[in-house]
């Protein structure tokens, strides 16, 4: 090889390691926050993860999202220990977990709220399912803020409702997140 394709391939390697340094950052967080509501007649049902494990890969928008079911917390001990137990089987499917891909090309170097949507797969209760989840962006800085809000129907996942407490417990289930990421430290 000569000097001049020598130096062409090095200035070349040098270009992308420096696109990627300055576009292609993964930004995550441990303290990502994900919260559901179950409203009947009888009974309103809240819970609150604030311990989800999130990752964005900036060079090509994929996003993966991962949860323990038991970090759920409930006002009342006694509903907690029933998600726990008896619907969500946290022994046997201890996380649930959506990786997915970020469909809007976004710059993120460029501040401002983007309209944004993921397509991926929904793992929960041992059931995969395609799903597209709207959601909004929030770019500040070396900041990103991610929130969504879907709903997720138990039959789709078969979580099983004990037939004496069905009027207690909603079909769907109305999910918010919040997900506060910062640029990974190597």
């Amino acid at each position: 090889m000569d000097t001049k394709t020598f130096k062409l391939m090095l200035v070349l390697m040098i270009s992308q390691f420096v696109a990627i340094a300055c576009y292609g950052q993964l930004y995550m967080t441990k303290t990502g926050e994900t919260s559901f509501f179950s409203e009947t007649p009888l009974e309103n049902i809240v819970a609150v993860n604030k311990q989800v494990l999130v990752i964005l890969n900036t060079a090509n928008g994929e996003i993966a999202i991962k949860m323990q079911q038991r970090s759920f917390h409930f006002p009342n001990k006694l509903m907690e220990e029933h998600f726990n137990e008896n619907y969500m089987e946290t022994e046997k499917y201890p996380a649930a977990v959506f990786a997915g891909k970020i469909m809007e090309p976004i710059d993120y170097g460029k501040d401002g709220t983007y309209p944004v949507h993921a397509d991926g797969v929904l793992d929960m209760h041992g059931i995969k399912q395609n799903r597209s989840l709207k959601g909004q962006m929030v770019i500040n800085g070396r900041q990103i803020t991610l929130t969504s809000d879907f709903d997720i129907k138990l039959a789709d996942h078969k979580i099983e409702v004990p037939t004496l407490v069905i009027t207690k417990i909603a079909e769907a289930i109305a999910v918010k997140n919040k997900f506060v990421l910062v640029p990974k430290k190597p």
